[in-house]
């Protein structure tokens, strides 16, 4: 069935493919910091443990509800660590770095969602998609705070 939401398809489809993007640098984010939560060791272990699973648990809300506006729009959500490893602009950690790393490298991962968050929430408000424009803000909200709550801790 045809979707009428009144965005064209054009829009759509940019808006979705910037929504892409995202997904995929929140779920590697989520799975770094669900391998530090893990792996972390040292003085702070059970500050940064608990911490980071806040971080990853909200993450895990987040995929899905990116994934879920990808779908309103009318586009297959990647669900792949393959079609994530393409869109995603966070790279992953091969090894286990210090708790100090850690902490520097999730900074720079949530850093660049917001950088994300920005192109997408350009891509609709020129499409006038208010409903993505608005899941992409709460979230750029939400990693600016997270980027700041760690560098605190440096």
């Amino acid at each position: 069935m045809k979707i009428d939401i009144g965005i064209n398809e054009q829009d759509r489809i940019q808006v979705a493919q910037g929504l892409k993007n995202l997904l995929a640098d929140s779920y590697t984010l989520y799975l770094q910091t669900h391998n530090f939560h893990w792996n972390v060791t040292g003085p702070q272990f059970r500050e940064l443990h608990l911490m980071f699973e806040e971080h990853y648990t909200e993450l895990a809300v987040a995929v899905d509800d990116i994934a879920e506006r990808i779908r309103t729009l009318g586009v297959i959500a990647p669900g792949t660590y393959k079609a994530f490893a393409k869109l995603s602009s966070i790279e992953e950690v091969e090894d286990i770095p210090t708790a100090t790393e850690m902490v520097k490298i999730l900074t720079q991962g949530h850093e660049q969602v917001v950088k994300t968050c920005r192109q997408v929430l350009k891509q609709a408000q020129e499409a006038e998609d208010e409903s993505s424009a608005a899941l992409v803000s709460d979230r750029m909200r939400i990693h600016e705070k997270t980027a700041w709550m760690l560098r605190a801790i440096l």
